[in-house]
């Protein structure tokens, strides 16, 4: 078969500091547009009139019913993970408060600022790091007033390549988690940095975000979005663990670029193909503005809950695997075949008490598996008490109204102890 036409080549950064650019070959049919297909009017509208809220927020009851159904030693990580992050978190919420220490230099070239600071990221660890403008399209809001700069700094860090590649297990778990709470660490240390130089630097946790991050990461030339619903990064796909610092340093803003993903995913397919929820729709729809394969939430969360974070839609994307230079060049050389499609080394994975499966095969769950609550935890405890009163399970005298000084009580408390309470924290902010 005759080789693609290459319409473009992309020039990225190596992956590491030391290491020399990357030219990435794009095919001249799966070009589309640079960053993202979106409809402004109806991405402002939905903003307006229809906000987007945080999981922690609108899914708290699925969010805490998950931590029901995890293993023994999953569950012991977590809470793990929990404990190690959560001064992280705490510290990342005031750091836009914190004055810079020296005033900044005036006479600094912004071009020259820019690249200082990009340099300084990726010699901390982060290996894709990009400029653009704040979208507060995209900030949640329970968020918006805490956000306090307009410039945003677009940081990825590399989760590691073996232990990934062994999802869904504990390994993987391991370096997920890991990820995020060094990125965190590291972060805090970036922004000190920042405000060395005089600048304001404003912590955007990967583990407490402020908003829908990928929009922006695409807008910085960061990669594009996938159809398993993940920012698919040059060089290592969705193993990017992102996060963000807003400044008011004046940074000169980076292009979003094609990365001909969009039509890839189309041909492509394998994370559509391979989910074992079946919560990936093969055909692209516009969402709030956006044009994208639309996740099915309530088909996702159950089993992601059950199986260790799941991530099949991670391990199964050949850029994640093979990195999108291979990906590109093998498509262009072979005239469209996709890298490692239809192999047992791409698209095959385990699922405990499931079982092995290669291409073409499917585990089955029981309709139960999908049973989880559904909404915030409020909601949840609400229908339940309307629940036992229209079933008069609520009687007259004592033992009722200890009934419902048992809701009123779980209502106060997860609300009390509700760490990522963000409408409270945005009042004070």
């Amino acid at each position: 078969m005759a080789k693609k036409t290459v319409g473009q080549i992309v020039t990225r950064p190596g992956r590491l500091p030391s290491d020399p650019p990357v030219t990435i070959p794009i095919p001249e049919n799966l070009m589309t547009v640079p960053g993202a297909p979106v409809r402004q009017n109806e991405v402002d509208f939905y903003s307006r009139e229809y906000p987007i809220e945080s999981q922690n927020v609108d899914y708290s009851a699925d969010r805490q019913w998950a931590m029901t159904v995890l293993t023994p030693e999953a569950y012991e990580h977590r809470k793990d993970h929990e404990r190690i992050n959560a001064p992280l978190v705490a510290a990342a919420r005031h750091t836009g408060d914190i004055e810079p220490t020296v005033a900044p230099n005036p006479e600094i070239d912004p071009k020259e600022l820019t690249e200082t600071i990009r340099q300084k990221a990726r010699e901390m660890g982060f290996a894709e790091v990009g400029f653009t403008y704040l979208n507060r399209d995209y900030i949640y809001k329970s968020k918006k007033r805490w956000i306090r700069f307009d410039h945003v700094m677009c940081l990825a860090m590399e989760q590691e390549y073996e232990p990934t590649q062994t999802i869904p297990s504990m390994a993987a778990e391991h370096t997920h988690f890991g990820t995020y709470e060094t990125e965190g660490a590291v972060a805090l240390e970036l922004a000190d940095w920042m405000r060395a130089l005089g600048y304001h630097a404003q912590v955007h946790s990967p583990n407490d975000n402020s908003g829908a991050y990928i929009p922006m990461f695409v807008q910085a030339g960061l990669g594009q979005l996938g159809a398993n619903g993940q920012l698919l990064s040059p060089h290592f796909g969705s193993r990017a663990r992102i996060m963000m610092i807003s400044t008011d340093a004046p940074v000169v803003y980076d292009d979003p670029v094609d990365y001909g993903i969009h039509k890839f995913c189309q041909e492509c397919q394998v994370c559509v193909q391979r989910c074992p929820a079946r919560a990936l729709m093969k055909e692209k729809i516009w969402y709030r503005g956006a044009e994208k394969n639309k996740l099915i939430y309530k088909r996702c969360r159950p089993v992601m809950a059950r199986y260790l974070g799941c991530g099949i839609c991670m391990k199964v994307c050949p850029i994640q695997k093979f990195g999108l230079q291979a990906v590109m060049e093998h498509y262009v050389e072979t005239g469209g075949e996709i890298l490692g499609k239809g192999t047992h080394n791409l698209e095959g994975y385990t699922l405990e008490d499931k079982g092995y499966f290669g291409p073409g095969e499917l585990p089955t769950f029981d309709p139960e598996i999908f049973d989880m609550p559904h909404g915030k935890v409020e909601d949840v405890l609400f229908e339940d008490l309307k629940d036992k009163l229209l079933s008069n399970q609520i009687v007259e005298g004592a033992e009722g109204d200890l009934v419902l000084r048992d809701f009123a009580h779980k209502v106060k408390d997860y609300v009390k102890t509700h760490d990522m309470n963000w409408e409270k924290y945005g009042e004070e902010a």
